[in-house]
């Protein structure tokens, strides 16, 4: 027998076992941060609560934090799920990113945390600490370690990340 992944019954399981449905998850967070919402009060703060039932589940169990403040400007690309990652409150994530498991967006300090552009992919375990500026089209490796600012359509690797490859 042939079991569809992406079926609608196997995605509802899924979504029941690991307690998070990318779609609505995103969506409900969307209304809650947006500073102008039309949504009443009161079914903000029920999203609200939606929302951090979901974090508080996955940060004792995986080890997950998507602080309240952190800036998505959609919904970013999770292949594993919410697989431990941490981004900061302060970090601002552009269009269509792609984040691997174990990833860490961390502040340094007073200092703030990453700005990071259109169409990132961050590899699994990457850590980009500090108040980076991270251009568009940029591929992070995995493990890579990001102190400094990386100039758009690049591929930086290691510890510290080093630009190895610069795409025309």
């Amino acid at each position: 027998m042939n079991v569809n992944p992406n079926g609608k019954i196997i995605k509802m399981i899924r979504c029941w076992v690991q307690k998070y449905n990318h779609e609505s998850y995103w969506n409900k967070r969307s209304k809650v941060v947006e500073v102008n919402s039309k949504i009443p009060k009161i079914i903000r703060l029920f999203y609200l609560f939606q929302i951090k039932k979901v974090d508080a589940f996955h940060n004792a169990s995986m080890g997950t934090d998507l602080e309240a403040g952190a800036k998505f400007e959609t919904p970013p690309r999770l292949y594993h799920g919410l697989n431990g990652i941490i981004v900061s409150h302060y970090a601002k994530i552009g269009k269509n990113c792609v984040i691997n498991q174990q990833v860490t967006i961390a502040e340094d300090g007073n200092k703030g945390a990453a700005i990071i552009g259109d169409n990132v992919f961050i590899g699994a375990g990457a850590k980009i600490i500090g108040k980076v500026i991270i251009g568009d089209n940029v591929k992070i490796g995995a493990n890579a370690v990001v102190v400094s600012d990386l100039p758009a359509n690049c591929l930086a690797v290691g510890v510290p990340a080093e630009v190895k490859k610069i795409y025309t």
